[in-house]
């Protein structure tokens, strides 16, 4: 950090489009108009000033990788002294966080990338999309644990910062189907982009919606669970559990409950079990990992 006083100035970079400098005449317009549609980040700075050389870096990176939900305006206090002394900045760097034409947030001195990160994470109420990938893995590990809740909160976060991210949308989808919203489900497939309505993950989603309008209303898993731990061989309730697991991504265990059906009475509900395992694997579609495992189960059991 330091005390602002007398430098040397140096060339102004261009502007962009998240990027910009700014001086007293368009400070208003690049900062409290612009922070009307998006947060603005307003970076004090003089070329001669060390710390700012660090943060600068840090700061255009982050604002960056947001794409656009967040914009970066460089102030020079050598060359505008008169908003220096506005904004009271007594030392440099110091940055001020602009939202709805009002300072939320801030601070001076040069900080770590995470801590840059984490502020403007909270202005736009998401990830990076350096992030999207461990978003992805968060939504996808939720579903497969039954929180959909949670998973439709990272899935959601995901295609707030990729729209045409396709397991994104399909996983949106199942977290729906799993809350037993399934209107919603539907028109958010109904609604699908283009580049994503062929995507496998969107195609299995479409494939469970019509899993979970033939299977209409079903008990929670845990009163199934319950079910089946006092009767092993309570094969509604083994049924019943097989599409809730399906619906929330959990494949293997789903068809592991229909499988133990075929075991043990193959004639139930005319081949039911069997015939549910087929809508799964065509569902999930051929090559899909849980199909060829599903598969394979499915053939030993009734070829051994």
């Amino acid at each position: 950090m330091h005390i602002i006083g007398a430098g040397t100035t140096g060339s102004k970079p261009q502007n962009d489009d998240v990027v910009r400098e700014t001086n007293l005449e368009s400070f208003a317009r690049d900062v409290l108009y612009a922070s009307q549609e998006v947060p603005v980040l307003v970076d004090f700075w003089a070329p001669w000033c060390g710390p700012c050389k660090q943060l600068t870096p840090i700061l255009e990176k982050v604002v960056r990788a947001a794409r656009g939900r967040v914009r970066l305006v460089k102030v020079n206090v050598d060359e505008n002294p008169e908003l220096a002394q506005q904004f009271r900045i007594q030392s440099i760097p110091t940055v001020y966080a602009f939202l709805a034409g009002q300072p939320v947030a801030g601070f001076a001195g040069a900080q770590p990338e995470s801590q840059v990160r984490a502020l403007v994470e909270r202005l736009i109420g998401g990830p990076l999309a350096a992030d999207v990938e461990e978003e992805l893995k968060r939504g996808q590990q939720a579903l497969a644990e039954g929180r959909a809740d949670r998973a439709l909160e990272a899935f959601s976060r995901v295609l707030e910062v990729e729209p045409e991210r396709g397991e994104a949308y399909g996983g949106l989808v199942r977290a729906l189907l799993a809350l037993g919203r399934t209107e919603e489900a539907r028109r958010r497939l109904d609604q699908a982009p283009q580049a994503v309505a062929s995507h496998p993950a969107v195609s299995g989603a479409r494939a469970a919606l019509e899993i979970a309008r033939e299977a209409g209303e079903l008990p929670p898993v845990e009163e199934l669970e319950r079910r089946i731990t006092a009767d092993g061989d309570d094969f509604e309730a083994r049924y019943h559990l097989a599409t809730r697991l399906f619906l929330l991504g959990r494949f293997e265990e789903a068809f592991d409950q229909l499988l133990h059906i075929v075991r043990r009475d193959r004639s139930w509900r005319e081949d039911g079990a069997r015939k549910r395992l087929l809508a799964f694997f065509e569902a999930l579609g051929p090559t899909h990992p849980a199909t060829l495992q599903g598969r394979r189960k499915l053939s030993s059991l009734l070829f051994a």
